[in-house]
C-alpha cells in the first residue's frame, strides 16, 4: 500500500467500534377498515398531486463513525466532502457516533438525514421503521457495487433496498510472528483454548478478545467447525443449546484473556509493549504495526473463516434533505471516494474497480485490506429470535448482551 496516512492515529483514537444491536419485529401499518357503503362518484376531476421536488436543499446531516466523512482537516489528502459541497451546494454536517447503539438512538431521536450503519444496527433500523426504502433508480452507480453486496441481508428485505453499501472489513487473527516463528497459527483455537505457543510459553495472559456482544458469533463460528454435533449453520442464529455452548466457550476463554479490547491503539500498544501474542483484530492494526511501526506482526483468516462488518448508508424516514441525501449516496460510490476511504480505513471498497489506479491506496492496497478473503467472511447481522429455518427458537440479541457482559465480569 503506497500510503495509509499517519494521521489514521487521530481517526482511531477518536473512534471505538463497540458493536451492539438488537432485533425487533417489523412495523406493520394497520389497513383501513373496509367501506360499508359504495363510494359516491366524483363530480369533479381530481386535483393533480404535485410531484416531489428534486431541488437540492442546501444541507445534509450524517450520523457516522469517526473518520468516515473526511474533509481534509486531519490530512488534506483525504477529503471527499469539499468537492461534493462545491458541486451540489449541500453543506455537510456530521454527528460522530462511537457505537451502533448510539447510532440507533440518534436515528430514533430524529433530525438527521443519513447514517452509516453496521449490519448489527441496520436491521434494527429497518424493523423499527426509522429508515426509508431507497429508490435505487436514483443511484446510477448502484450496479457498479460488488454484486455480493447489492442485495445483502443487512440492508435488503424481501427484495426491497433500505440503504446503499458504503464500506466493509473483516475481523482477522493478528499474531506476533516472533512468537510463532515457523509455525504460524491457522485456527482460532489459539485464542479460545489454552495451549503452548511455538515459543514454548502458554497463551494464558497473552490473548485478547473483542469486548462487544457480537463477539459471541466468533465463538459460534469456531464451534461450527470444531463441534459439528451442535448443528450450527449460522453464527448469528443460535438455538438455546448452541448459544449456551458459545457462552461456555467464552467463559473458558476468559481465563486466557489479557484484555477485552475495543480501542485499536490500545490493542497495538499491548502487542508492542505488554506481551500480547495473538488476538482477533482489524486489518488496520495489523497493517499499521507491520508497515509503519516495524513490528513482527502478521494476520490471517483462519481455516474456520471469520466474521466481518459491512456498513450501509441509510436514509432517515423523516429526512429533511432527501435530495441532498440521494446526491451523497451516489457520490459515495465514485471510485476515487471508495479508494481513498479504503486507504484511510484499511477496508474493502464496495466497488472493486476502486482498487485500481488510486495513489493513496496503492496497487496492493485492497489485497492488504483483505479483499481476497471476502468469501470467507460471515458478515455481521443482528441476531433475532427467528432461526434460519423460520422457527422462533433462536436467542435474540438482548440476551447476547446480558450474557457477554456477565462473561467479561467473571460470572
Amino acid at each position: 500500500m503506497k500510503k495509509f496516512a499517519f494521521n489514521l492515529m487521530v481517526l482511531f483514537v477518536l473512534a471505538s467500534f463497540v458493536l451492539a444491536a438488537c432485533g425487533a419485529a417489523p412495523v406493520v401499518t394497520e389497513a383501513p377498515a373496509a367501506e360499508t357503503e359504495a363510494p359516491v362518484a366524483a363530480t369533479e376531476a381530481p386535483v393533480a398531486t404535485e410531484a416531489p421536488s428534486t431541488d437540492l436543499e442546501g444541507a445534509l446531516s450524517i450520523v457516522a463513525w469517526a473518520g468516515y466523512i473526511e474533509r481534509g482537516e486531519t490530512d488534506p489528502n483525504y477529503d471527499w466532502v469539499t468537492e461534493f459541497e462545491a458541486n451540489t451546494g449541500c453543506m455537510v454536517s456530521v454527528k460522530t457516533a462511537a457505537t451502533s447503539d448510539e447510532m440507533v438512538a440518534l436515528m430514533n431521536e430524529g433530525g438527521f438525514d443519513l447514517v452509516t450503519a453496521s449490519g448489527d444496527a441496520s436491521n434494527r433500523l429497518i424493523s423499527g421503521g426509522r429508515v426509508q426504502v431507497i429508490d435505487i433508480s436514483r443511484i446510477p452507480s448502484y450496479d457498479k457495487i460488488d454484486p455480493r453486496l447489492q442485495d445483502a441481508a443487512w440492508h435488503t428485505v424481501d427484495g426491497v433496498h433500505y440503504g446503499v453499501p458504503y464500506s466493509s472489513g473483516q475481523n482477522v487473527l493478528m499474531y506476533n510472528s516472533d512468537v510463532f516463528g515457523a509455525e504460524p497459527p491457522t485456527s482460532w483455537s489459539v485464542v479460545f483454548e489454552e495451549t503452548t505457543l511455538p515459543d514454548g510459553e502458554s497463551n494464558k495472559g497473552r490473548v485478547q478478545a473483542y469486548d462487544g456482544p457480537i463477539y459471541v458469533a466468533d465463538a459460534a463460528l469456531y464451534l461450527k467447525a470444531t463441534k459439528p454435533e451442535l448443528g450450527i449453520n449460522d453464527p448469528y442464529a443460535l438455538t438455546r443449546d448452541q448459544f449456551n455452548a458459545a457462552i461456555e466457550l467464552l467463559r473458558q476463554q476468559r481465563t486466557l484473556i489479557n484484555r477485552y479490547w475495543h480501542d485499536a491503539f490500545i490493542q497495538m500498544d499491548d502487542f508492542t509493549n505488554e506481551g500480547v501474542a495473538v488476538s482477533g483484530s482489524w486489518p488496520f492494526q495489523a497493517n499499521y504495526l507491520k508497515y509503519f511501526s516495524a513490528q513482527p506482526i502478521e494476520k490471517v483468516v483462519p481455516v474456520e473463516g471469520a466474521t466481518g462488518w459491512a456498513d450501509t448508508t441509510m436514509l432517515h424516514v423523516d429526512s429533511a434533505h432527501p435530495n441532498c441525501a440521494y446526491a451523497w449516496m451516489e457520490w459515495s460510490l465514485n471510485p476515487k471516494f471508495q479508494g481513498d476511504l479504503a486507504s484511510w480505513f484499511s477496508n474493502i471498497p464496495v466497488r472493486l474497480d476502486a482498487c485500481e489506479g488510486n495513489d493513496l491506496l496503492g496497487p496492493d492496497g485492497c489485497k492488504l485490506n483483505g479483499s481476497e478473503d471476502f468469501d470467507k467472511i460471515i458478515w455481521w447481522r443482528t441476531p433475532t429470535s427467528t432461526c434460519s429455518d423460520g422457527s422462533q427458537e433462536c436467542v435474540p440479541y438482548h440476551e447476547w448482551v446480558t450474557n457477554y457482559v456477565a462473561v467479561i465480569g467473571g460470572r
